[in-house]
């Protein structure tokens, strides 16, 4: 099985399996360049902060879930953590998870003037990433957009 194939399996098993647990899946990631290959767990609790005990009764249920489906063959080291500090946004999903998140947007050169902006992320669409500065909403194209990053784990909407 792919990678890609893994992925998106886990993540359908992974998904219900966190919100029966309170908690968000932010990601998934299955890494072959290790031996044995890792499989990468992201989580967030959506209220407070994500705790090792969050981590751990996900590693729990995900682990026995997994077990029962043999979705990875051979061995494999399953990580569940919650994202770090500083992350950058890729996916779709991480853009959704957070939402209202403080948030650094740089761009591969100025627009209007700036090639970084500090807000609070609202949403990615197919055309642009949104996101307030000082209460105004502002729109950057995604092609002129060179990353997303979190500037701090806390969450106020």
């Amino acid at each position: 099985m792919k990678p890609h194939d893994i992925v998106e399996q886990v993540t359908a098993l992974a998904e219900p399996l966190a919100a029966e647990l309170g908690l968000q899946l932010v990601a998934v990631a299955f890494q072959t360049h290790t031996r044995p290959a890792t499989l990468r767990v992201d989580i967030r609790h959506p209220t407070s902060d994500t705790g090792l005990d969050d981590c751990e009764r996900m590693s729990r249920a995900l682990e026995a879930r997994l077990d029962a489906q043999d979705i990875v063959a051979g061995a494999y080291n399953l990580e569940v953590s919650s994202p770090g500090v500083e992350r950058v946004l890729t996916s779709d999903r991480e853009f959704v998870a957070f939402r209202g998140f403080a948030v650094i947007v740089k761009t591969f050169a100025p627009v209007g003037g700036k090639k970084q902006w500090e807000g609070r992320l609202l949403e990615r669409d197919e055309a642009n990433v949104y996101f307030t500065v000082g209460g105004r909403r502002v729109a950057l194209p995604r092609e002129q957009v060179a990353r997303v990053q979190l500037i701090h784990a806390s969450h106020s909407s």
